[in-house]
């Protein structure tokens, strides 16, 4: 039985590959989002806020490094419209599971080792 799940990331993000590779190779079917190239609406991005709270943003990128404090003191459903790279990555949705980032604890999860 293939286990499915959908990643939210970006296509040349070296976390989303290495976490899309692994989740393949340990039996995963990835449907791979890239937030860039294809965005997400509002609703979507209003989903990923309440499933993360604000944990959703990446407050270490360069992207956030590069934001005014206007930016970044702005409702984080508009700020990943806005700036997508802003977007902590990858999200991952498997059946009941929310996953943020590629940590020993969502490889764990996802039954990747470690």
């Amino acid at each position: 039985m293939t286990k499915t799940l959908t990643m939210f990331g970006l296509l040349k993000c070296s976390t989303c590959q290495k976490a899309k590779t692994a989740l393949q190779e340990n039996g995963w079917d990835v449907q791979f989002r890239d937030v860039a190239q294809d965005p997400l609406t509002a609703e979507e991005r209003a989903v990923l806020v309440s499933d993360f709270n604000d944990k959703i943003i990446n407050r270490a990128s360069l992207t956030w490094r590069g934001m005014s404090e206007e930016e970044r003191a702005a409702d984080p459903v508009r700020m990943m419209g806005e700036k997508p790279s802003v977007m902590k990555r990858p999200a991952i949705m498997a059946g009941d599971l929310r996953l943020l980032g590629w940590t020993a604890n969502v490889k764990r999860a996802l039954d990747v080792p470690v």
